[in-house]
């Protein structure tokens, strides 16, 4: 009985250390040392699975975001797959390329204050979201020829910034992009195998976000709604880049600061 009381404790214990975890990742104590970035990098996070579900299910099998993804998908349309494209991949991969370049060059220009370089860099993304959103909007039902290309570019553009950005800014399992790793401490690092815990509640909240982000894309797109999934994203990011600028005049975040 004693036993079963102890497992209990235990278990309620670890529940509510999460569901704090989680929760002072979207609303930060005061003395956070990476500020209030924690929640606008989860907003970031949700923009991902918006693109990613746009521009997958609407420009072929491409991602705009997720790299890793476009690297299989090249290897599949060189060994001759059906429904994939060489030149769509290598369009995305070049595009993520030279928004990671405009990133890492916004990194060094802003490099003594972390918020500025987030609010500099996601109106950037906004002006990219924006053509992109007005391209979907004006191509049809179904995206095809240099839209389509177009749409890649703009997209896996600001994805590139996004991606290069959040790198710089190294908020602990927040890279709003890439989730591999972030999935794998969940249970690498638990107490359960002698790990240093896993901050599971902030690490599901990043993976809560992205999948949110990705069904509402989805389902934009399949119930006819595809321009509403980057009209969406645009929001996000106009909101993050506002928030981001008016907290870097009343709290600066140097990079100094442990992140």
């Amino acid at each position: 009985m004693a036993e079963e009381s102890h497992d209990s404790s235990w278990r309620e214990a670890l529940m509510a250390s999460r569901l704090a975890d989680a929760w002072h990742t979207i609303v930060p104590a005061p003395d956070d040392p990476a500020g209030p970035l924690p929640p606008l990098l989860v907003a970031l996070t949700v923009v991902t699975g918006l693109v990613d579900a746009f521009s997958y299910l609407t420009l072929g099998h491409v991602f705009t975001a997720n790299v890793t993804g476009n690297i299989v998908f090249l290897g599949f349309a060189l060994a001759g797959a059906p429904g994939f494209s060489v030149a769509a991949s290598l369009t995305a991969y070049a595009s993520f390329a030279a928004g990671s370049v405009l990133g890492g060059r916004l990194a060094v220009v802003f490099s003594g204050h972390r918020q500025r370089l987030l609010s500099v860099a996601a109106s950037a993304q906004v002006v990219l979201v924006a053509g992109a959103t007005a391209v979907s909007a004006s191509s049809g039902r179904n995206i095809a020829g240099a839209d389509r290309y177009v749409l890649i570019l703009l997209l896996a553009t600001a994805m590139g910034v996004q991606n290069a950005v959040a790198r710089k800014l190294a908020v602990a399992d927040l890279t709003t992009t890439v989730l591999t790793l972030t999935t794998t401490g969940i249970f690498a690092d638990s107490r359960l195998v002698g790990g240093p815990g896993s901050k599971a509640g902030r690490r599901l909240t990043s993976i809560a976000a992205m999948f949110a982000g990705a069904i509402a894309g989805a389902v934009f797109v399949e119930h006819g709604h595809k321009t509403l999934a980057l009209a969406t994203a645009l929001v996000l990011l106009a909101i993050v880049a506002l928030l981001a600028g008016l907290w870097s005049r009343h709290q600066p975040l140097r990079f100094s600061a442990p992140a």
